[in-house]
């Protein structure tokens, strides 16, 4: 199965991906009308080091891993999470916001929302068009979508 992987080697720490994974959420057309004067939630996520530190200013980008063996739908008490076709999705109606799995999940990929639910990167099967919006909107090509 294909999976979204990172080279931080190459990750730019330049945060384009956390904004196409934003703008594949709302389904339009237009990047700027869609995000303007909305908060961000994006499934991906850029983390780094801390500047100053005596790291090389290493930053990578955080998505689900979409686990051979989920923890995060093992410890789902509601039957929310699901993996179907290797990829993990939320059912948002079913979601009781216990955040179990936020706890289960090794890679802190898993967020809670304002309305309750938790929410997850889903390879932007709903929206994709072969390859998720991170992807194809990463400028330095450090997010690759591959089967390894």
């Amino acid at each position: 199965m294909k999976r979204v992987y990172v080279n931080e080697k190459w990750c730019l720490g330049c945060h384009l991906c956390e904004y196409y994974c934003a703008f594949a959420a709302t389904g339009k057309d237009d990047m700027a009308r869609a995000l303007k004067g909305v908060k961000l939630r994006p499934r991906i996520h850029i983390e780094g080091d801390e500047k100053g530190s005596d790291l090389k200013n290493v930053t990578f980008a955080v998505s689900c891993r979409h686990c051979t063996e989920p923890l995060c739908v093992k410890g789902c008490i509601t039957g929310a999470l699901t993996k179907t076709d290797g990829v993990i999705s939320v059912d948002k109606d079913k979601c009781v916001g216990c955040y179990t799995c936020v706890l289960s999940c090794p890679y802190g990929c898993i967020q809670g929302t304002d309305e309750g639910a938790v929410d997850k990167c889903e390879l932007c099967v709903s929206t994709r068009e072969g390859t998720p919006r991170c992807v194809a909107g990463c400028p330095n090509a450090a997010i690759v979508f591959e089967e390894r």
